[in-house]
C-alpha cells in the first residue's frame, strides 16, 4: 500500500507540474517582459506606393526597403518589394490593400492628402479608418513658389495682389483639387485675408509638371511639398515665397521665411505614416510598429529627412490613429470653406 500511495503521489505531482507548465506558457503571452516567439515576415514584403517613382512618397518606400534589407529581417530567398501604384488619388493602391485583409506582409502610406481627397469626394477610402494605422513617421511642409523673374517678390506682394483679385495668381497643385497641398495653402491665404472661394487652381499629375508649367509662364504660383522644389530652386528657376513650417527650416530652405515670419498666422504639415491591411494580428502590428520606430533612427532615414527638410515625428499606433482622426475633423472646416466638402461624417 505504501508503494501504491507513493506512485499516486508522484503521478499527482507530475500532473501538477504539467498544469503549472501550461499555465506558465499561457501567461508568457500575457505578461509584459516575458519572452514569446515574435511574428516576423515569412515571405516577400510588398510596400505599395500610391504614387509614381521618384517622388516624396516613393522616397519613403525606398528608404524603408534599404533599412529592411540592411537589418536582415527577410527570410532566405525573400525580399522587400517597392511597388508603385499611382493614380486615382491613391485608390488603385488602396483597393489592392483591401484585397489582403489580415496579411502583415503588405504595407502602404497615409498622408493628409488622402484625408483631403476623401473629404472632397475624390477618394472613397479613408485610410486611417479602412486600414490598420501602424505609425506616423514624419511631418512634411508646403512651399509656395513663383518664377525667378516674377514681379511678386514676397508674401506681402502676393497678398496685396490676391486680396484685390484672388484669381489673378493662378496656382498649380499636384495631384488634385482639394488635396492637402491645396487645403494647406488655402488655409494660409485665408489667414492672409484672401477670399479662398475665388482661387483659380489647376491640378497636375505631379509637382514636377506643375513647376514646369510655372517656369513656362502658364501659372503664377505653385504649391508643393519641400522635396519637389529643391532642384528647381537650386538651379535658380523658381523662388520660394513662404514655407508652412512653424519655424524656419535649415538646409536648402534656410533663407525661406515661414508664413508666420511674413505676418500670416498660419502653419501646416502633412503627417506621413505607414498603414497595413485591416485585421492584422497584434503581433504583426507590434512588429511593424517597432520597425518603424527603428527606421526613424536609421542613418539613411536621417539623411533623407535632412535633404528634404521634413521633420521626423514618430507616433506609435494608438497615438497615430487618434491624431489622424483629429486631423480629419479639423480639415473638414477648411474644405467646407473652399466649397468642396462632399461627405457628411
Amino acid at each position: 500500500m505504501s508503494n501504491g500511495k507513493s506512485q499516486l503521489s508522484q503521478q499527482g505531482q507530475s500532473r501538477r507540474r504539467a498544469v503549472g507548465g501550461m499555465a506558465g506558457v499561457a501567461l508568457a503571452g500575457l505578461l509584459p517582459g516575458v519572452a514569446t516567439a515574435a511574428w516576423k515576415p515569412d515571405q516577400n514584403v510588398e510596400f505599395l506606393v500610391p504614387a509614381g517613382a521618384g517622388g516624396a512618397l516613393d522616397q519613403v518606400g525606398r528608404a524603408m526597403k534599404q533599412f529592411y534589407d540592411e537589418t536582415g529581417d527577410a527570410p532566405p530567398g525573400k525580399t522587400f518589394l517597392v511597388t508603385n501604384k499611382p493614380g486615382a488619388n491613391g485608390k488603385i493602391a488602396f483597393d489592392f490593400l483591401k484585397q489582403r485583409p489580415g496579411d502583415g506582409n503588405f504595407l502602404s502610406l497615409n498622408t493628409h492628402g488622402y484625408i483631403a481627397s476623401y473629404l472632397t469626394g475624390n477618394l472613397d477610402v479613408l485610410p486611417h479608418r479602412e486600414f490598420t494605422t501602424i505609425a506616423v513617421l514624419q511631418d512634411e511642409y508646403l512651399t509656395l513658389a513663383v518664377r525667378a523673374d516674377s514681379p511678386i517678390k514676397n508674401v506681402r506682394d502676393l497678398l496685396t495682389a490676391m486680396r484685390r483679385d484672388a484669381g489673378s495668381q493662378r496656382m498649380g497643385v499636384a495631384t488634385s483639387i482639394g488635396n492637402h497641398i491645396h487645403v494647406g495653402t488655402a488655409k494660409a491665404l485665408k489667414a492672409g485675408g484672401v477670399d479662398i472661394k475665388k482661387l483659380v487652381v489647376a491640378p497636375f499629375k505631379s509637382s514636377s509638371e506643375s513647376i514646369v508649367a510655372l517656369v513656362g509662364g502658364h501659372l503664377e504660383i505653385v504649391a508643393s511639398t519641400t522635396p519637389n522644389v529643391i532642384t528647381m530652386m537650386q538651379s535658380g528657376k523658381i523662388r520660394l515665397l513662404a514655407i508652412s513650417s512653424p519655424q524656419r527650416l535649415g538646409g536648402a530652405f534656410k533663407d525661406v521665411p515661414t508664413w508666420r515670419e511674413s505676418g500670416v498666422d498660419s502653419d501646416f504639415s502633412s503627417a506621413l505614416g505607414i498603414i497595413a491591411p485591416k485585421g492584422i494580428s497584434a503581433e504583426q502590428l507590434a512588429y511593424w510598429e517597432g520597425r518603424c520606430k527603428e527606421l526613424v533612427e536609421h542613418k539613411e532615414w536621417k539623411l533623407l529627412v535632412e535633404r528634404n527638410q521634413s521633420r521626423s515625428n514618430f507616433m506609435p499606433h494608438a497615438e497615430a490613429q487618434a491624431y489622424y482622426e483629429r486631423e480629419y475633423q479639423s480639415m473638414r472646416g477648411i474644405v467646407n470653406e473652399l466649397g468642396l466638402l462632399q461627405v457628411k461624417a
